[in-house]
C-alpha cells in the first residue's frame, strides 16, 4: 500500500491562522503521511526564526468573539463580542486581542506555534517557501528558519497533484 500524502497551501500569517497548518500537517505526519506544507504571500511569516511579531487580527473576523482568559468565573464566562467599529478605532486593539489569545494558549495548555512546527520539522514535514512570493516581497531569506526549500507553484502542483488530501488555508 502506498503512503498516503497530504498537501497544505498556507497563505495567512497571523498567530491564530499559525494554528491550521501546523497542527494538521504534524498530526498527518504522525500518523505516516508524506506532508508538504507550500507557504506563500503572508504565511511566509510562518517560516521566520523569530515568531514573536505574530499576531491576531480580530477586525473582520466574525468568529473572534472569545472568552477572557483571567479574571472571576462569570467574567471568563462572557462572550466578548466586540463591534468592528470599535475594535478599527482603539488603538492597541490588535495587540490586547494578541495578548489575550497567548494567554488563553497557555492557560489550556495548547503548544505554542514554536513547538508545533518543531514537531513538524522532527516529523520530516517538507515546507517550501513561494520563491515569487519571496521576491515579490523582497524577503530576506537569512530570517527563515533552517531547511525549507524554495519553490513555485509547479514544485507544489506535482506533489499536489498526487496527494490524498489537499487544503488551502
Amino acid at each position: 500500500m502506498a503512503q498516503k500524502k497530504m498537501a497544505i497551501i498556507a497563505s495567512k500569517g497571523t498567530l491564530d491562522w499559525a494554528y491550521p497548518p501546523f497542527i494538521l500537517a504534524s498530526t498527518a505526519a504522525a500518523l505516516g503521511f508524506q506532508v508538504q506544507v507550500f507557504f506563500t504571500f503572508y504565511g511566509l511569516q510562518l517560516l521566520k526564526r523569530d515568531l514573536a511579531s505574530l499576531k491576531v487580527s480580530p477586525l473582520g473576523n466574525p468568529g473572534m468573539p472569545m472568552k477572557m482568559p483571567f479574571g472571576p468565573g462569570w467574567f471568563r464566562g462572557i462572550n466578548w463580542n466586540i463591534p468592528n467599529a470599535v475594535q478599527a478605532v482603539i488603538p492597541g486593539f490588535e495587540s490586547l486581542a494578541t495578548v489575550l489569545m497567548k494567554q488563553t494558549i497557555k492557560n489550556k495548555g495548547v503548544a505554542s506555534i514554536p513547538e508545533l512546527r518543531g514537531l513538524c520539522q522532527e516529523a520530516e514535514v517538507t515546507m517550501i517557501a513561494c520563491q515569487m512570493t519571496v521576491d515579490l516581497f523582497g524577503m530576506n531569506t537569512a530570517e527563515f528558519i533552517d531547511g525549507i526549500h524554495y519553490g513555485g507553484a509547479a514544485t507544489f502542483l506535482e506533489f499536489a497533484g498526487e496527494s490524498d488530501v489537499t487544503l488551502f488555508m
